[in-house]
């Protein structure tokens, strides 16, 4: 879960299952916690109770592996944690994962935690209702839990049913208990699930899962040996955790479960037919952790592939150019950057020693030359303000950036600083610019590593308000300046009348206008009246994007292709909102 902190720095949640115990005996713990540090907060609490089994059980009491399940909590043999990453809602322990459904029954409790958004959650509640049920709330988790949970309970049903003539109730429990189809729930339960997921669930008879969706759209990955069975959202935290080789991790597949019985053996079983797939490429830009190595060179490539639209920015004046990068997730990005420069010098340098006669001053600078590469930007407070909720966000940003002084000629230099993603503009107008400006620089060149976000995302990386981007932003005020208004009526229109038709009206009012054309009003809006310097900002290409990203084509935020039908009415409400003036999530 350390390993994985980036995933999540709102709440935390751990949960243990015991498999095999008596009865009478508590064999479901859990803990969760909204406290800053919170996975220290909960293994503290946690390493408490393995300091009490000392003072009950004597001095060899944590090696006697059965009296622990007995008698302290928190030594099962399922675990299941959960970072919350909550942009949305409230930030109060009741939103934080796992979450338990119990029943006197041991394999009727359900405990549950995912990293997903569903589309879907009015039809979702519908069908909940229309089972008979009365769900306390009409959120994506509650109702993924009780979908599950229903299926979980008619599993259970069934089974009872078909022995209840030929065995006792106490020796049913045991048969129900063995012969549980954790797939059939599974596919009965996902079937009418419209999102992006990876959902991970323990049953209180021993059995454990990993669903994920059709399309792929969120990462799981899992390591097996003969003792352990581990899957995560991201490959460093297996590696880190077990000490194992990389080509010992596999991905999940698409559509597929990986299930894990009670004895320890387990198996990848198809629950929806696997789908186009459509793994989401923001995860490989920015969310996931660098040090996974195909993503370490994935993100290399996306900087290395800026390099044309960098050198045509500052008019190929490298010797009056500074380079650097926005820290701390930008950084890989960079030095991609900065291999794609060398190379052009490298090419420059054959060109001019096999096409001319330069002076030896010259031949001797040429071979000399090198990029000038500075740390100009320094990130004061380790925090990443993507990830944090929108009443906390403006005040962070202004407050957690500094810069070098000193490096840069005044009046003289360009600056070149690279970044991830630009989603909101908000980091840069509020304190980048303001820090880079007060360096004097001649001009300063923003390039991302990322293509503009123009749409939302509903499924699980949450960015769900149209007007949020500032590619949105940018292009609104060019239908303005232009006087084409009446082009967001139509497309107003046409959301509101079809919105249940799966479509993307949105993308019509990007139509009129080229990239550069939006980057450059980006370049504007971003340039308050205290900035001094001429500014530029580069985006990354989607074509780039998908070179740089060849196994990860989820792109619907940079080009409105929804892989579900619930992704398209999203977009469409989203921008329904935007006219009507509702700041609301669209799903």
């Amino acid at each position: 879960m350390q390993k994985q902190i980036n995933r999540g720095q709102d709440g935390a949640g751990v949960a243990n299952i015991k498999i095999n115990t008596n009865p009478g005996t508590r064999y479901i713990s859990r803990y969760r916690s909204i406290e800053p540090q919170a996975v220290n907060f909960i293994f503290d609490k946690i390493h408490k109770k393995y300091k009490k089994a000392k003072k009950l059980g004597g001095e060899n009491a944590l090696f006697d592996a059965e009296w622990l399940k007995e008698n302290i909590a928190f030594t099962g043999d399922l675990w299941l944690g959960h970072l919350r990453y909550g942009t949305h809602g409230e930030n109060s322990i009741e939103t934080c994962h796992p979450f338990l459904k119990q029943n006197n029954w041991r394999s009727r409790n359900l405990v549950m935690a995912g990293n997903f958004n569903m589309t879907n959650v009015e039809e979702l509640f519908d069908k909940l209702v229309q089972l008979g049920q009365h769900p306390k709330e009409k959120t994506d988790t509650v109702t993924v839990m009780e979908k599950v949970g229903h299926f979980l309970d008619e599993e259970n049903q069934r089974i009872f049913d078909k022995y209840k003539h030929q065995f006792s109730n106490e020796q049913i429990t045991a048969v129900i208990e063995d012969e549980l189809d954790v797939s059939r729930i599974l596919r009965r339960s996902c079937r009418d699930f419209d999102g992006g997921y990876a959902m991970a669930g323990l049953i209180g008879n021993g059995s454990s899962f990993v669903v994920r969706d059709p399309y792929g759209i969120r990462p799981a990955y899992y390591y097996a040996d003969d003792e352990i069975v581990v899957v995560a959202s991201e490959k460093p935290a297996i590696k880190s955790a077990f000490d194992i080789d990389y080509k010992e991790i596999k991905e999940v597949k698409p559509g597929h479960a990986l299930i894990i019985n009670k004895d320890g053996s387990f198996g990848e079983y198809e629950i929806m037919p696997a789908k186009e797939k459509k793994s989401c490429s923001f995860e490989r830009i920015y969310f996931s952790r660098g040090t996974d190595p195909d993503i370490y060179r994935e993100r290399k490539m996306l900087g290395k592939a800026l390099v044309p639209q960098v050198l045509k920015a500052i008019d190929f004046d490298l010797k009056n150019t500074v380079f650097s990068y926005i820290p701390n997730t930008a950084e890989t990005a960079f030095l991609g950057m900065i291999e794609g420069v060398e190379d052009y010098l490298s090419a420059k340098r054959r060109e001019v020693l096999l096409e001319g006669k330069p002076h030896l001053e010259d031949l001797e600078e040429l071979l000399n030359f090198r990029p000038r590469v500075e740390k100009l930007v320094s990130k004061d407070v380790k925090l990443r303000t993507f990830i944090t909720n929108d009443q906390d966000r403006d005040a962070m940003v202004a407050n957690v950036y500094d810069t070098t002084y000193e490096v840069v000629r005044s009046g003289i230099d360009t600056l070149v600083v690279i970044d991830d993603s630009i989603v909101r503009g908000t980091t840069l107008e509020k304190s980048i610019l303001t820090t880079l400006d007060k360096l004097n620089p001649k001009r300063i060149v923003i390039a991302s590593s990322a293509p503009q976000i123009r749409f939302p995302d509903c499924y699980g990386i949450d960015m769900s308000k149209m007007n949020e981007f500032i590619a949105f932003r940018a292009t609104v005020a060019l239908l303005k300046e232009r006087g084409m208004t009446d082009l967001m009526d139509e497309v107003y229109e046409k959301c509101s009348a079809n919105s249940m038709f799966a479509k993307n009206y949105v993308t019509e009012i990007y139509a009129p206008f080229t990239d550069q054309e939006i980057s450059d009003k980006i370049a504007q809006i971003i340039t308050t009246k205290d900035i001094h310097a001429e500014v530029k900002v580069i985006y990354q290409t989607v074509d780039n994007l998908h070179k740089s990203c060849p196994d990860h084509l989820g792109d619907w935020y940079f080009t409105g292709d929804y892989p579900t039908e619930g992704g398209m009415r999203v977009v469409n409400k989203a921008f329904a909102n935007f006219m009507e003036g509702k700041a609301v999530r669209a799903y």
